[in-house]
């Protein structure tokens, strides 16, 4: 019997495309090798990816650990050929060919340096910047706060465009059932200072006009914290 599934000329992919497919499978191979493969086995990294990604890193490792396996195998065999105790090798600059170390004896190696590696730190809290104007009835009061964690830390200015204004610097949390915790109290038209948070929470200001006349006030902030929101 004869085959009567035979393709056609029309279903076989011409020339173009097999070219076409093979030139981005090696396109694609080139790219895996120059990226991943060399700063990752070898401590190579010519476009910088490797070290973004902190594959360079541990290919050095890997090379270093192989490199100095190598020597102390070199320096063993010949104390042995010389029936002297062997001298430890003296560890240089990772290479970036290294002579077939036991598979095994370098994962091993490689995992203790890993483990003794310490973690990095983790970035730093990016500041915040607002900036806030309200106006004040005679006798009015305004308070405006900013949620923070303990130890964080924010620094304010506020000006008043008519007389002294009373305010009180102070800091609550319900979670932490701490409903005032005072940090500054006085009477002036222009304040800077700082914010350093006691505990986490709710920390801000409290601003009451005692003059006879209305005025407009103007805060700004910038730090550490996570929002600043107006609560009276």
């Amino acid at each position: 019997m004869h085959n009567s599934n035979i393709p056609s000329h029309q279903d076989l992919p011409s020339s173009q495309s097999l070219i076409k497919s093979t030139i981005i499978a090696a396109v694609t191979s080139l790219v895996l090798l120059v990226t991943v493969v060399m700063p990752s086995e070898y401590g190579i990294d010519p476009t910088g990816v490797g070290s973004v990604l902190g594959l360079k890193k541990m290919g050095e490792i890997k090379v270093s650990l192989a490199e100095e396996l190598a020597a102390d195998q070199a320096a063993e065999q010949a104390a042995a050929t010389a029936g002297t105790a062997p001298v430890l090798p003296v560890t240089t600059a990772p290479a970036s060919t290294v002579e077939n170390p036991q598979p095994a004896q370098v994962e091993s190696l490689l995992s203790k340096a890993q483990a003794a590696t310490a973690e990095p730190e983790a970035p730093a809290k990016p500041a915040v910047r607002d900036t806030v104007t309200f106006s004040l009835a005679p006798n009015q009061g305004v308070e405006i706060k900013a949620i923070m964690k303990e130890g964080e830390q924010l620094t304010y200015k506020w000006v008043s465009d008519g007389g002294k204004t009373n305010f009180d610097v102070h800091g609550d949390s319900q979670p932490l059932a701490i409903d005032y915790h005072n940090y500054e109290k006085g009477s002036v038209k222009v304040k800077e200072g700082t914010i350093q948070a006691d505990f986490d929470g709710s920390h801000g200001w409290f601003w009451r006009n005692r003059t006879g006349e209305a005025l407009n006030i103007t805060l700004e902030v910038w730090g550490e914290y996570e929002t600043l929101k107006r609560v009276k």
